[in-house]
């Protein structure tokens, strides 16, 4: 007999919403390029935030900017280590303008400041250390014209007034070398670009199965190398070097479990000093000895899983992130000469002591014979089946990986299985593993999320009657589709920022993405044609609302650039006039996801209790966690425990 998943877990410490989900004592640590310099993110009353201190003494910290509203999502160094770049937009609009805060003088200033305007760093360079290529669309905002932006004055000088090219690829002079389009098979033309003019035919043509995973891959500094990553002519991606002079093409890694992923570059020259692919975990192969032999130093100081996440320009100092997998992430400070290692930060001291949950890898069988790659983590002692969340990644050009997952340790110490797939479409295991999902939205993609629920209840993990289906974005979609088009499969579902209506997503998508439009068309179904456009209605949850028999939550946010309110707001719509409960929770000022930590903490504390309304899971006490937040329950109030 089955143990409710309360009971199950009755005995482990509940670990608070806060915790998990509440902002880091601090993350995203980076070296200055000299060495001069740690930098970090930290709250700042409540709001993420650059903080800066010298290398030497790094306990003398400073804020170096002051975002009061919403966190900082992205920050990184000038060059020459004479600044501090951020980018930041407005209420999740997905706008976002570059600012620059001088170290010197402490002045902040909008190195881009426009309206309506998504800035693109397009080329940065090791010799040219007081300027960036940045690409802009205020303009137009389907084209980014590129700019040379001297860092120093702020000074915008224009390159190139773009009206037909999706991107551009520039040498470390800070020259174009390449345009790069949709073609009309959509994959992609690669033009080159000599002395600043682009050759009107492409130099290389990239079919459509190809097209995400095929491209170049940077220059070494002298321009003389130029890396790809290519699987023209096999499955997986590989990494090859051409000689610029000769055109020769030289193989340097490939795996035929998975696509070839980062590389470490020598920081002065450019050129590969290892590489990685990630299957199932994340593995390095290094071509560099002294690379190999610090890595393996590493290898041997630090449990679970690491990596280099920063190294300053003589390559002598780096910081090293290691995640443990059943304790929080932390961040070290590495000399390469003297072999030390000292603790920079832990970025949630407070889970020290948690009862963190291992994760397993997993290979579970399609029923067409394809192998699906993914992570199971159960709840503290699970011997019996469990109630499971099949937890729907994003994308769905994307995939899920290994290490510290903070829903997966967040719903197992509520009682819950939780297990993440890669379904076809994903992205990293070869192109026949993406163009599995062409066109198959809510047919075989939703197929290989069947297979694992199944998988997961041979195995014995999961009660049948017991599981849920919850994703963001693509995972939201297919939330909408397990209800659908499978009604009596999954006991509830939570849907974030999914579309409903396929044809109504692809007619409001951002402006700076149609250059690539023909890709959604040919994955997805094009609505230029009779037959696309029915295919679209055909793979739209809209069109099956009135089929919906089991508990949905929905979250959205109201300033969302690629999944409108609308999407949503249909739903519900269609839901309600069948006479079909639903909970609906939006956020006015939040985008494609929750990035205001109390805004993620309410919707998961109202996620905790429908959960724990259906599955019979643990729920921590509501609290003030909506007080706390801008959530507005727009129905559905009453469906959930501790809100009616």
């Amino acid at each position: 007999m089955t143990r409710t998943a309360a009971n199950l877990v009755s005995h482990v410490p509940l670990i608070p919403r806060e915790v998990l989900y509440g902002n880091p004592e601090k993350s995203g640590g980076k070296l200055s390029p000299d060495g001069q310099w740690l930098s970090w993110m930290a709250p700042l009353d409540g709001v993420m935030n650059v903080f800066l201190a010298p290398y030497a003494e790094p306990d003398q910290a400073r804020a170096m900017t002051r975002a009061t509203d919403r966190p900082i999502p992205q920050y990184f160094w000038a060059p020459d280590s004479s600044a501090l770049l951020y980018i930041q937009d407005k209420a999740g609009d997905e706008n976002y303008l570059l600012y620059k805060v001088d170290l010197a003088s402490g002045e902040e200033s909008c190195l881009t400041p426009f309206e309506n305007t998504r800035v693109r760093v397009v080329g940065s360079s090791e010799t040219i250390r007081d300027k960036l290529l940045v690409g802009l669309n205020n303009r137009d905002p389907m084209w980014h014209d590129v700019w040379l932006l001297d860092l120093t004055t702020g000074d915008l000088t224009i390159v190139l007034e773009n009206n037909e090219w999706a991107g551009f690829e520039a040498d470390d002079s800070l020259t174009l070398r390449w345009a790069i389009r949709q073609n009309e098979a959509g994959g992609t033309d690669m033009h080159q670009i000599t002395d600043g003019v682009i050759a009107p035919t492409p130099c290389e043509v990239v079919d459509m199965d190809d097209a995400l995973t095929t491209g170049t891959d940077g220059y070494t500094t002298d321009g003389s190398t130029l890396y790809w990553l290519d699987s023209r002519g096999r499955d997986t991606a590989a990494l090859y070097a051409e000689d610029v002079a000769t055109g020769t093409r030289t193989l340097i890694a490939e795996d035929p479990r998975a696509d070839i992923g980062g590389t470490m570059r020598h920081t002065k020259t450019g050129e590969v000093q290892a590489w990685s692919v990630t299957y199932l975990r994340t593995e390095w192969h290094c071509i560099d000895h002294g690379i190999k032999a610090s890595l393996d130093w590493l290898r041997d100081q630090l449990d679970g899983d690491f990596g280099v996440m920063s190294r300053t320009d003589d390559d002598r100092k780096w910081l090293v992130w290691n995640d443990p997998l059943t304790a929080p992430i932390r961040c070290f400070i590495y000399d390469r000469e003297l072999d030390s290692l000292s603790l920079f930060y832990v970025t949630k001291p407070a889970l020290e002591d948690a009862p963190l949950q291992p994760m397993a890898c997993v290979e579970i069988p399609a029923r067409d014979g394809l192998t699906l790659p993914g992570y199971l983590t159960l709840p503290a002692d699970a011997k019996d089946p469990v109630p499971l969340v099949l937890l729907v990644h994003g994308g769905p050009w994307a995939r899920d990986g290994y290490g510290f997952n903070r829903a997966h340790q967040w719903l197992a110490n509520r009682g819950y299985g939780v297990l993440s797939v890669n379904f076809r479409g994903s992205t990293g295991f070869g192109k026949h593993f993406t163009n599995a999902g062409n066109r198959q939205w809510s047919k075989a993609m939703h197929d290989d999320l069947l297979d694992a629920v199944d998988w997961a209840v041979a195995q014995g993990h999961a009660d049948l009657d017991k599981v849920a289906i919850m994703g963001g974005s693509y995972g939201g979609y297919a939330t909408l589709v397990g209800l659908t088009y499978t009604p009596d499969v999954f006991a509830c579902g939570i849907d974030i920022v999914g579309p409903s209506n396929l044809e109504t997503l692809l007619e409001t998508i951002p402006p700076y993405w149609a250059p690539m439009v023909k890709q959604f068309h040919d994955r997805m179904g094009d609505p230029t044609t009779p037959e696309g456009l029915q295919l679209l209605k055909d793979c739209s949850p809209i069109h099956k609302a009135d089929k919906i028999v089991k508990p949905l939550l929905i979250g959205q946010g109201a300033n969302d650039p690629r999944v409108k309110q609308s999407e949503s707001d249909q739903i519900v719509a269609a839901m309600q006039g069948h006479g079909i409960p639903v909970t609906y929770v939006l956020f006015p000022d939040e985008g494609h996801g929750f990035h205001r930590p109390e805004n993620n903490i309410a919707f998961n504390a109202v996620v905790e209790g429908f959960l724990a309304t259906v599955l019979g899971g643990r729920a921590e006490p509501l609290g003030e966690a909506l007080a706390k937040s801008t959530a507005q329950i727009l129905t559905g109030e009453d469906m959930v425990q501790g809100l009616g």
